[in-house]
């Protein structure tokens, strides 16, 4: 079978202004049937470990972050860390996310040491962890290139990276929603150098704060644009702004909370134009489990993480919650086959 056109900036844009949700669905469902024929559906049995919540960035939308010298802030001992890998490994759990805070003293020597501890007592969980920003703060703190704090933290046993921090690759909006943060091009050009070390990682965008559905797309672009260029993204994860006890509430209160229907507008879109990012993951943490099952049809292939702890979106009032029981169920109930993975999209087992 030929390979379709690629779709463009303009072609996207059009759709999701244009078309009716129903025919993006139907277009968004076949591409994931092409690229997954088999009709599996995945998830990842995980836990999110915030080991900070000190961060000197202030993003606006953030409502998990404290400075460090109020009451609420913390840096977990390698102690409570273990307690919480132990509960994972006791459900059968095989990843962790771990990021925190971007914390301001801490330098590249505490974040070999938490890594290799936790490779070493645990070899069977994959550590997924730390954003673009952390890790180019890890930089600049540490007097190191990019691509060596990678390779360090590699070398202790760091798997692959979380597209967090990306937010809308676009500088006009990551200057209004977060001026502090690292921009596009450093964001992209810390995936670069992880997956030229090997190290693969996902790419995420969070919408519904200033963007236009054209940065939207531009981002998509940036994103299909790197994976041509190196292929290490393993999937595509997208959700909107959760504002609750956020500063950019405070500034911009027009700002209003995005629909269903445009989250699965987006995504179906995502889907017709990531043609080389394998997987896409539902966003059942900010959406709910419905629309997360909706997804599904709308072009996910994966249920994303049973996510045992969350603390970050929780913090600006996303409080959905799922096990993998209802995860199976979910999956099974529009035909297709629940499978447990691993942070590479290995299969583990199937229900």
């Amino acid at each position: 079978m030929p390979k379709t056109k690629r779709m463009t900036i303009d072609e996207a844009i059009d759709l999701i202004e244009n078309a009716d949700l129903k025919t993006l669905g139907k277009m968004a469902l076949a591409r994931k049937k092409e690229m997954h024929p088999k009709g599996v559906t995945t998830f990842v049995v995980d836990r999110n470990i915030n080991y900070t919540n000190i961060c000197w960035v202030d993003c606006k939308f953030c409502a998990f972050y404290t400075h460090e010298k109020k009451e609420d802030a913390y840096i977990l001992s390698f102690d409570e860390i273990d307690q919480k890998i132990d509960e994972l490994v006791a459900i059968g759990g095989t990843q962790i996310l771990f990021q925190g805070g971007v914390h301001p003293k801490l330098e590249i020597e505490w974040y070999e040491d938490l890594v290799e501890h936790i490779h070493q007592k645990y070899p069977q969980v994959t550590i997924h962890g730390f954003s673009a920003i952390e890790i180019d703060y890890i930089a600049k703190r540490s007097n190191l290139s990019i691509s060596e704090v990678l390779a360090r933290l590699k070398a202790k046993g760091l798997s692959s990276i979380p597209g967090a921090g990306a937010e809308i690759l676009s500088d006009r909006v990551r200057d209004i929603i977060a001026p502090k943060k690292l921009d596009k091009d450093t964001w992209l050009e810390v995936h670069r150098e992880a997956h030229k070390l090997g190290i693969k990682s996902t790419a995420t965008m969070m919408y519904g704060t200033v963007e236009t559905t054209r940065e939207i797309v531009e981002h998509w672009d940036y994103v299909r644009q790197l994976q041509d260029e190196t292929g290490g993204f393993r999937a595509f994860i997208m959700w909107s702004y959760q504002s609750d006890h956020t500063q950019l509430k405070r500034e911009l209160p027009t700002i209003t909370k995005t629909t269903s229907n445009q989250y699965l507008r987006y995504l179906a879109v995502a889907r017709l134009f990531l043609d080389n990012v394998p997987n896409i993951q539902s966003s059942w943490v900010t959406q709910g489990s419905y629309i997360g099952q909706m997804a599904l049809l709308f072009g996910a292939n994966d249920l994303g993480s049973t996510m045992m702890e969350e603390n970050v979106v929780s913090a600006a009032g996303a409080k959905n919650e799922m096990n993998q029981e209802e995860m199976v169920r979910l999956i099974r109930d529009i035909g297709e086959k629940p499978a447990k993975r691993n942070t590479a999209y290995e299969i583990l087992e199937r229900f």
